[in-house]
């Protein structure tokens, strides 16, 4: 009886001690870890769901309203972000990061990086919603671009397609839920007239 406690404790405290292998087995090579599937919603959690309407169509998460949110499961503070990106004509959507699951309503927590061309918002692809505004973009309606954010301590650069559109460091001192921290990300699905397309939704995590 004692030696099989003592083979149990043995295995016990080799698993405690192992190293947690999860984040490199799923990271690729260069350290990327698929937040999508490309098949289903798996490892994603919907705000506002008995009006969410989103799907996974050819490969693609399609955001539709009603407002409704799309939250990862996992949670970042230090990250490379890359989504591919594709608005129709007129729509509004974001990407939030170091956000927090919310049943409903818009995330108070966290920030937004927009996405938007042409919907009446002035305030165009690439912004962090509230904190700094891009009235121009290079995105384009109908074409897929890359959205590529970069977050280290209180910094955030925004790039669309490799160009840098936006530079941010945040004061400090700053107060209230609009502030780097940590959490999760999150697909907004602004409003019925908006349709916007998400696929190759990638994250890398940096020390």
């Amino acid at each position: 009886m004692l030696t099989r406690i003592t083979s149990l404790l043995l295995v016990a405290t080799v698993l405690l001690l192992a190293p947690d292998t999860t984040l490199a087995q799923d990271a690729d090579k260069d350290g990327w870890i698929s937040l999508f599937n490309g098949k289903n919603l798996e490892g994603w959690k919907i705000g506002d769901a008995k009006q969410g309407k989103w799907k996974v169509e050819d490969g693609t998460i399609v955001a539709n309203g009603p407002r409704s949110h799309l939250f990862t499961i996992g949670e970042y503070k230090n990250f490379e972000f890359k989504a591919e990106v594709m608005t129709t004509p007129g729509s509004n959507s974001g990407i939030y990061f170091h956000t927090k699951y919310q049943a409903t309503g818009f995330p108070r927590i966290g920030h937004e990086s927009q996405v938007n061309v042409t919907h009446g918002d002035p305030v165009k692809t690439g912004s962090i919603y509230g904190v700094v505004k891009l009235y121009k973009t290079p995105a384009k309606d109908n074409t897929w671009w890359e959205q590529h954010i970069i977050v280290r301590g209180k910094n955030v650069v925004v790039k669309i397609n490799g160009t840098t559109v936006l530079d941010y460091t945040e004061p400090t001192g700053t107060t209230g839920g609009r502030k780097f921290s940590s959490g999760s990300f999150a697909l907004q699905a602004h409003d019925p007239k908006s349709v916007t397309y998400y696929r190759k939704l990638q994250v890398k995590p940096l020390k």
